[in-house]
């Protein structure tokens, strides 16, 4: 066992496990067998999911002292706030209709609460350690975020791809059409060359600087690359905007890579330690 599960398995909730996994005599309220805390560490063995388990308990270490450095607590009312809102999420209007779910899900009351607060908690840190950089992430790299729904055609022969740009001009064939007919991709083929949307980002710089240059619905090719011959359509540009599920967006992958880092320093410094 490495050292990441060693401390986690280490800092296991006694009181948890006490819920959970009754002693013998006492009597289960799941409708569950029993099963050995030991067995659960084996089947996420088995399933190669213990490192990730271990590394959300770690990130929760993190947060938790981060936060306590920093003065953030979470308050009663923010908890209940919370409670409330999933409640309704969920459709449990009765608090019989509550406690019926979380013994489904094998918790008690102050179990729910836990996870409430480390959910809120961690908002909360992050709101605080990045909310005033997500803003100016955004403009700096504000062209990553523009988007297109595409449509496009790949053809392996040169001359094939001209000859359906030229059709495709004339009228002599629709766009989609060609696309069904043509596209050297099943799926694509299937949908007629729709791509859906797709991130400035995702596509090949000298290509991008053209689509996102053109007039939407004008026809762009045949332009060569290692997957063939491409024709394209453009049928809408989406200009970058900062909506809240973007700001959201920013803020998580910004947190995450804050976590990961700390939680390698303090590995790494455990690690000196120990030496």
């Amino acid at each position: 066992m490495n050292d990441l599960s060693k401390r986690v398995i280490k800092a296991a909730d006694s009181d948890f496990y006490s819920t959970l996994f009754p002693s013998k005599g006492e009597e289960s309220s799941s409708p569950l067998p029993l099963v050995e805390p030991k067995e659960i560490v084996n089947f996420l063995k088995s399933e190669m999911n213990l490192k990730q388990v271990c590394q959300k308990i770690l990130f929760l270490h993190v947060i938790c002292q981060a936060a306590q450095e920093r003065g953030i607590i979470v308050t009663t009312e923010e908890i209940e706030a919370e409670a409330n809102r999933q409640r309704r999420e969920k459709r449990l209007e009765k608090a019989t209709d509550t406690l019926s779910w979380l013994t489904g899900e094998l918790i008690s009351l102050d179990d729910w609460e836990v996870g409430i607060r480390n959910h809120l908690l961690s908002q909360k840190l992050a709101q605080t350690l990045f909310a005033k950089e997500v803003e100016s992430f955004f403009i700096q790299n504000r062209l990553s975020f523009e988007q297109v729904i595409l449509y496009q055609i790949i053809v392996d022969d040169e001359k094939l791809a001209q000859e359906l740009y030229y059709q495709i001009e004339e009228g002599e064939i629709s766009f989609y059409d060609a696309a069904h007919l043509y596209d050297i991709d099943e799926n694509r083929r299937q949908k007629c060359g729709y791509e859906g949307k797709v991130y400035r980002c995702s596509i090949e710089a000298d290509i991008a600087a053209i689509i996102f240059t053109t007039i939407p619905k004008q026809l762009i090719g045949p332009l060569k690359t290692e997957q063939g011959y491409h024709l394209l359509m453009v049928e809408e540009l989406i200009t970058a905007e900062l909506s809240p599920e973007r700001y959201q967006g920013i803020l998580n992958n910004m947190f995450q890579q804050w976590l990961t880092a700390e939680l390698d320093y303090m590995l790494n410094l455990s690690q000196l330690q120990i030496r």
